[in-house]
């Protein structure tokens, strides 16, 4: 009879042992698939410095690579955590296909976060423009990096951010800087035109109940030379992919709209997939 039980709890035991194993082994797998590492590099237009570092959360897969990469852009309101919590659901959305992504934080270096660029058009026109600056450093920090694919980068903006990725979609350059850029709720007024002449292929996300950049413009745009999509979802207002009930923010309309959350995500990563360049130097 003790020999029963001895056996039995030994037996207990092993299976025990074993499901804590397995436990510590998903939480590794886990974390070594949504850790991210913490960067900084120089900023070129630093704007309120001789000198500045922007900050930025750097995401990759545990796979060797090289990877295509996404650089994530935030709004007026800075990094905020409801608006790290949208980017990083987006960063990990990424980072489970395939994607080595980067948040990069332009405000909170500049100390100018909690909205205050937000609250005019100076404040909002200075910030596209320095903007633009930080982009192209961080593109220049991931070409650093061997776990990269430094012809697959891409660009991700959200309203002011969004506004930036549209001037860079619009860049004079020989090459492409960004395989693919996509715009959440930008203001349209940066677009040059109905005819738009893109050096990158261009998706745009906007919300028809946005009373604060109404997405009208870009719906009217057509892309040149390269593909221009916008997509407007009839329920949704500005900053729809943030995780805050609709409410007014310095008297507009914002808030989350889940299906245009996840229906643009999808989205976005298939037009990114679509305009990979492969080794043979063909677009998927």
């Amino acid at each position: 009879m003790r020999h029963c039980r001895k056996t039995t709890l030994l037996y207990l035991w092993k299976i025990l042992q074993f499901k804590i194993f397995a436990l510590f082994l998903i939480v590794g797998l886990a974390n070594t698939v949504t850790a991210a590492e913490n960067v900084r590099f120089s900023a070129s237009k630093p704007f309120v410095a001789k000198k500045l570092f922007l900050k930025a959360e750097l995401y990759k897969p545990p796979a060797k690579g090289p990877h295509p990469s996404v650089i994530l852009m935030h709004g007026c309101g800075g990094l905020g955590p409801d608006v790290y919590s949208s980017l990083r659901s987006h960063a990990l959305f990424l980072l489970r296909r395939g994607f080595v992504v980067l948040i990069v934080d332009s405000f909170g270096p500049r100390h100018s976060g909690n909205g205050w660029v937000c609250k005019t058009f100076k404040r909002l026109r200075q910030a596209r423009n320095y903007r633009i600056s930080d982009a192209l450093d961080a593109v220049n920090f991931l070409k650093t990096k061997q776990f990269v694919d430094k012809n697959n980068i891409f660009l991700m903006g959200q309203s002011n951010g969004g506004s930036v990725a549209l001037l860079l979609a619009q860049q004079k350059k020989k090459t492409s800087i960004f395989r693919a850029v996509a715009a959440y709720y930008p203001w349209c007024g940066a677009l040059k035109g109905k005819s738009v002449k893109l050096n990158s292929p261009l998706i745009i996300f906007g919300g028809k109940k946005d009373d604060w950049v109404p997405p009208t413009q870009c719906s009217e745009s057509t892309g040149e030379n390269k593909i221009l999509k916008t997509i407007v979802y009839p329920n949704a207002a500005h900053s729809f992919d943030l995780n805050i009930p609709v409410q007014r923010y310095l008297g507009k309309r914002v808030g989350r709209d889940r299906f245009a959350t996840r229906d643009s995500r999808r989205r976005m990563y298939m037009f990114f997939k679509q305009n990979i360049k492969t080794a043979s130097n063909k677009v998927l």
